[in-house]
């Protein structure tokens, strides 16, 4: 079997887009020929039956005729793929179906997120399927929709046994975007003085940098100088030892996208809080919380500074297996290209 993938970026050591590698290894052990169309790779990241190619350009229009020059190319090639698989981005599989489907070669769309757009509108309605963690982390209403799980790489995410630490430290890890409610977790902390609170990710756009900066006021305002730390960006590498290093991770994003690094912080044996309703199938009962509601995640680290978190960790990592893992991911990707 022959599959396109088409994607941002193939770089493992990018903080935001170095997940997307472990898939594409992981797709090209199940396959006899893997094609990565992108805008920018790192040489040497994927195996020797991948191949990739670019098509970045200066201006947008120039990237747009690239990339259907590249895939027109690779459709003519025989053997012919069986499918192309868009990753995250809609307009790929908006460019790619004119080109793929009239051949007979199926177009996915793998998207993850909250955000609704026209764009994406026409994805859906021009793809052959589309691919989530659930069905309700894909905004649009669609029976063209297949749940297939995250994609986490558990075997970078060994589990660890934490000692029994004084304080608790809780970890928000991702963008500093609006939409991960650290504002919440910030009000949060401040009612239960016994816990400690780390903040790092990156601040990519406009909007991320002038709520950190919001967040860092936050901070002096609600009087958690010794309660809070907020720190930049964590390099791929230096995340699993992130994850050993506190207690639990905390995550309120906004309803509609199941954020990653709950699987990943998951997989690690860490317990984790969060309070999107996708969860509901990873995190039993005390440990979710009423989204935007500081009182309810209070509530829920009062529980958790009470309970045993090594078995906790060790529950949530066995269902991150099952049901999350990049294999799993991969294999069901592949099976329904076939």
């Amino acid at each position: 079997m022959k599959l396109i993938v088409i994607t941002q970026q193939v770089d493992p050591s990018d903080a935001v887009l170095g997940a997307t590698v472990p898939k594409l290894r992981a797709l090209a052990e199940r396959v006899d020929e893997l094609v990565v169309l992108t805008d920018s790779a790192v040489e040497g990241a994927l195996p020797d039956n991948a191949r990739v190619r670019t098509f970045a350009a200066k201006r947008r229009p120039g990237r747009g005729m690239r990339f259907e020059s590249a895939l027109t190319a690779e459709l003519a090639r025989r053997p012919r793929p069986s499918a192309v698989l868009a990753h995250m981005c809609p307009i790929y599989a908006v460019l790619a179906a004119p080109l793929a489907r009239p051949t007979g070669v199926k177009v996915f769309l793998w998207f993850n997120h909250w955000k609704r757009s026209g764009l994406l509108s026409t994805a859906t309605r021009l793809s052959s399927g589309v691919l989530s963690v659930d069905k309700r982390t894909f905004p649009i209403r669609t029976s063209k929709l297949v749940p297939i799980g995250h994609g986490i790489d558990v075997s970078e995410l060994p589990c660890v046994k934490r000692p029994e630490r004084d304080p608790l430290t809780l970890l928000a890890l991702g963008r500093t975007s609006p939409a991960k409610g650290l504002v919440n977790i910030l009000r949060a902390v401040a009612l239960v003085p016994e816990v400690r609170l780390r903040i790092a990710g990156p601040s990519l756009t406009e909007d991320e940098r002038t709520h950190r900066m919001a967040l860092e006021r936050l901070v002096i305002e609600f009087g958690l100088l010794d309660q809070v730390v907020i720190s930049g960006p964590v390099p791929r590498r230096s995340v699993p030892s992130l994850y050993a290093d506190v207690d639990a991770l905390v995550n309120d994003m906004r309803e509609g996208a199941a954020d990653k690094v709950v699987y990943e912080a998951a997989a690690t044996c860490l317990p984790v809080l969060a309070s999107n309703e996708a969860f509901d199938t990873l995190l039993p009962e005390r440990l979710r919380f009423a989204h935007g509601d500081p009182e309810s995640l209070a509530e829920a680290i009062r529980w958790l500074l009470e309970a045993d978190r090594q078995a906790i960790g060790r529950t949530l990592r066995g269902t991150v297996v099952r049901e999350h893992s990049v294999d799993v991911w991969a294999e069901r990707v592949v099976e329904l290209a076939g």
